[in-house]
């Protein structure tokens, strides 16, 4: 009886091993889909020459979709709503890279920023892979510091203080960051297991890593 015990629980663990690398897998090839679709939908965004009225409103239409996508999530629908989704973010940013890229140094700024997010995700990705840690830790400092950040950020709407700014994008670079290694973490250890779920969660960590990363270099570059 003791053996049979233990070949079942050899055997449950081996499932669910399996079914955590098939999550990941549909994770990242969902992913990289839905950042070629948000990379597309922003370069649509610069040729039509949107404004930053139309850019608000896309990215509210964006995150009133994310309820859609979440209660999707589990069925063929879920697809649809994050393709939807990531267009919205995409297209919604399109302005704010025209503005960027109008700078003197504004393609190498953007390259800078996107290679560093590249380099940020594929480097915390591959520790919290072949580590194997749980960081399900960090969850309670992230989400308050998240929310520290998303006030601070609404408040400087009014007062638009460039030092709070600065500080508001370098505190959301650190947890954006800490949240890749945290969703990561999840994936990995059977805490999420709807890979339309995951891609969303790892979209928003990569999409907001970029844009204050972004921001940073513009506010340290328009010194050359």
């Amino acid at each position: 009886m003791q053996e049979k015990s233990v070949f079942q629980s050899t055997a449950a663990i081996g499932q669910q091993s399996v079914e955590i690398s098939k999550v990941l897998r549909n994770t990242y090839m969902l992913l990289g889909l839905t950042l070629l679709n948000s990379a597309a939908f922003s370069a649509i965004a610069m040729a039509l020459n949107l404004g930053r009225g139309t850019a608000l409103v896309l990215s509210l239409l964006g995150f009133a979709m994310l309820f859609v996508v979440n209660a999707t999530a589990n069925s063929s629908k879920g697809l649809a709503a994050i393709f939807v989704f990531t267009a919205l973010m995409g297209a919604s940013i399109g302005p704010m890279l025209q503005m960027y890229l109008a700078l003197p140094n504004g393609a190498e700024l953007v390259m800078q920023a996107l290679g560093g997010t590249a380099l940020v995700f594929f480097g915390l990705s591959a520790y919290a892979l072949t580590t194997r840690k749980d960081f399900s830790f960090l969850g309670g400092f992230l989400m308050v510091g998240l929310l520290v950040v998303v006030v601070a950020s609404i408040a400087n709407i009014f007062f638009a203080v460039p030092a709070v700014s600065l500080a508001i994008s370098a505190a959301a670079v650190f947890i954006m960051s800490g949240l890749i290694l945290f969703d990561t973490s999840r994936i990995i250890h059977g805490g999420e297991t709807n890979y339309i779920r995951a891609t969303v969660a790892l979209y928003l960590d990569i999409y907001n890593l970029f844009v204050h990363l972004l921001h940073l270099l513009g506010i340290f570059g328009s010194d050359d």
